[in-house]
């Protein structure tokens, strides 16, 4: 434990730094990068966060009070976040079912609405896939604002169904393609592969999306309510997700929460990358 005061670590880099039930005042934090960050138990008084860009961050139990907020934008899970003593996670969900109707259809409660959920999932990739492919190649390989290329994206979905449709459900222990591609800041796993700088074609990428996806079309054309109802069987090896048993339907809505955001992501930097090539 350490008395710090008066410190200018200006320009400063940090990493597998621990602040745990830190209390810090009169902080300046503007400008600052910070990526697979923890804020649990810390406490800080006026404090600068102008600029400020947070990646991968857990935030629990988090209190800001006598708050200046302004041109936030926060993307990610959100529960329980209480603005001004109101409850906006369901006034998000809301918007986002006005602005996208099939956005309701990715909380599904029987089998019979998976199906659905995944016909729509099916749709809207066909479109955004169609539209990634009137780009010069070369583009879907590019990062806008540090997040994924579009092929690094695609990847990724079929990483999210190896681990939630066949390992956890089906349970293989080591499902995944060479190309598969796990999330940015993922610990290093026995057996899974990780090589985000990897450069396949488009349709390199689609061949294991396709294979992945018809996999998860199988599995819900079979799917009935009592299976929805029931848990997973943990699965013999290393990897992820843990050798545990999860809710079928969590392991079920992880993949269509995983389909809808990124997709999400996928439009919105497919917007900038054809401003890009004029």
């Amino acid at each position: 434990m350490g008395d710090f005061r008066d410190l200018d670590l200006s320009g400063s880099s940090a990493e597998r730094v621990t602040l745990r039930d830190v209390t810090a005042r009169e902080v300046d934090l503007s400008d600052a990068r910070a990526r697979d960050v923890r804020l649990a138990g810390a406490g800080a008084t006026s404090v600068n966060l102008t600029g400020l860009r947070l990646r991968d961050v857990l935030m629990a139990d988090v209190v800001i009070r006598g708050a200046w907020l302004q041109g936030v934008e926060i993307t990610g899970e959100v529960e329980g976040l209480t603005v001004n003593g109101i409850d906006v996670g369901p006034l998000v969900e809301a918007e986002l079912d006005r602005r996208h109707p099939d956005h309701a259809a990715m909380r599904p409660t029987d089998a019979e609405g998976f199906r659905h959920a995944w016909d729509v999932v099916e749709e809207l990739w066909t479109g955004t896939v169609g539209r990634a492919r009137r780009l010069d190649p070369a583009l879907l390989h590019e990062s806008v604002d540090e997040e994924w290329s579009f092929v690094q994206t695609l990847r990724h979905l079929s990483f999210a169904t190896e681990c939630w449709l066949l390992r956890a459900i089906l349970g293989d222990p080591a499902p995944w393609h060479p190309l598969s591609l796990p999330w940015a800041e993922a610990p290093a796993m026995e057996g899974v592969p990780d090589d985000p700088d990897a450069r396949p074609s488009l349709d390199e990428a689609l061949a294991l999306r396709h294979h992945r996806m018809a996999s998860v079309r199988r599995y819900l054309d079979d799917l009935t309510d009592e299976q929805l109802a029931g848990h997973t069987v943990p699965v013999d090896g290393p990897g992820w997700p843990e050798p545990e048993s999860f809710p079928v339907r969590e392991c079920l809505l992880t993949i269509l929460n995983e389909e809808w955001w990124h997709r999400q992501y996928a439009e919105r930097d497919l917007a900038v990358l054809e401003q890009r090539s004029g």
